[in-house]
């Protein structure tokens, strides 16, 4: 096979994440790999600060990021940018990760430019076009697009087989966020943290739209009784920028001694407080993927999610925004050790870190061995 051409294309901190490791382990074979990495940047500083602690810098910059931007505006700017880059460059592959809107508009680009576009972290689906909203929406229609489906696990890559999609074009590769964990932790000491030296804490997220309003009130009402209850531990929580988490969580958990409200943290930091952490309380797809990872076990804000296999695992357990099921959840985490040990010593089923080497393999046409068996 001549050298390829392959172009990867980031848009946000996650993707940044997950499409890292697929970056240096392709330049890690330049006489097979042309590489180009493109940024759209959706997310204009937390993506810098994610390849910075990469060491990548983009060679193309379409910096479509504008203040109060809609889903349509950053739509119409990726899909413009990337026409306009695929004209003049025609990379043999384009290679894009999850479910953002610059994936989505990604896809649509290569497929009205005949491009062939790898899709990492293929097939994960709800089977709800409204939930999660709107990244269920934009990895089907990546779906539909791509050449190359890079599954992370087997149920992944069935659903794909299910929607139709060719079975010479799907591999089960595991996910490329353990690769990205496992390369900081072992290149990064923890810094400081807010909470009291050997104190235990919770760590939270909680940012989707879809619970906003009276979800996201009933989730920080219970999270603060409980807290008013157990004086014994904090709930540490980076507040998203978002205002529709902002004022709630100053307004309902701000007054409580014992949950900490800090600034978002970057990667580096957040993966040490989850290592830190007793457990996670989340509604994050990264975190159900990286938490087992780290044998923490993880309470899901959410009543259904794209990745079940952690659920199955048993080392996620659903919740969703209701009191009714955080709190016995919560109580008996912390009460019940047999409890705390099963679902923290479950099987992570998201990677072994090197997925990043099978993709690579892959695009250099000796992957075989990685395609869905039936």
């Amino acid at each position: 096979m001549s050298r390829r051409k392959i172009v990867c294309v980031i848009g946000t901190r996650p993707e940044a994440v997950k499409v890292a490791p697929v970056i240096l382990e392709l330049r890690q074979h330049p006489a097979e790999f042309d590489v180009h990495v493109l940024v759209t940047a959706q997310h204009r500083q937390m993506l810098d600060q994610m390849l910075a602690v990469f060491g990548i810098r983009p060679d193309t910059d379409l910096d479509i990021m504008r203040p109060n931007q809609t889903l349509r505006d950053v739509t119409c700017r990726v899909l413009h940018g990337m026409d306009e880059y695929l004209a003049a460059h025609k990379p043999d592959v384009v290679l894009a990760q999850g479910d953002t809107t610059t994936v989505m508009a990604t896809a649509v680009a290569c497929f009205y430019g005949h491009a062939a576009f790898g899709h990492i972290e293929a097939g994960l689906r709800t089977g709800d076009c409204w939930a999660p909203y709107p990244e269920e929406f934009n990895r089907r229609v990546a779906g539909l697009v791509a050449r190359y489906h890079f599954a992370p696990t087997r149920g992944s890559a069935l659903n794909l087989r299910r929607e139709g999609m060719d079975p010479s074009t799907i591999y089960v590769t595991g996910n490329t966020v353990i690769d990205a964990l496992q390369y900081v932790l072992g290149r990064t000491k923890p810094p400081p943290k807010p909470v009291p030296q050997g104190a235990p804490y919770v760590l939270m997220t909680c940012h989707r739209r879809e619970i906003f309003g009276a979800g996201v009130r009933e989730v920080f009402e219970t999270v603060r009784d409980f807290a008013l209850r157990r004086r014994d531990l904090y709930v540490w929580y980076p507040v998203h920028p978002n205002p529709n988490v902002q004022a709630p969580a100053r307004e309902i958990l701000g007054p409580v001694a014992n949950i900490l409200l800090t600034d978002p943290l970057d990667y580096v930091s957040f993966l040490h407080a989850m290592n830190g952490a007793y457990l996670l309380l989340s509604d994050s797809g990264g975190v159900q993927e990286e938490a087992p990872a780290l044998g923490k076990p993880v309470l899901v804000l959410r009543d259904v999610t794209e990745r079940p296999e952690g659920v199955e695992a048993g080392t996620c357990l659903l919740v969703g925004p209701h009191r009714e099921k955080i709190e016995p959840a919560l109580e008996r985490l912390l009460d019940d050790r047999e409890t705390y040990q099963r679902m923290a010593n479950a099987p992570n089923p998201y990677g072994d870190g090197h997925s990043a080497r099978r993709i690579s393999d892959i695009l250099a046409g000796k992957g075989s061995e990685w395609l869905l068996s039936c």
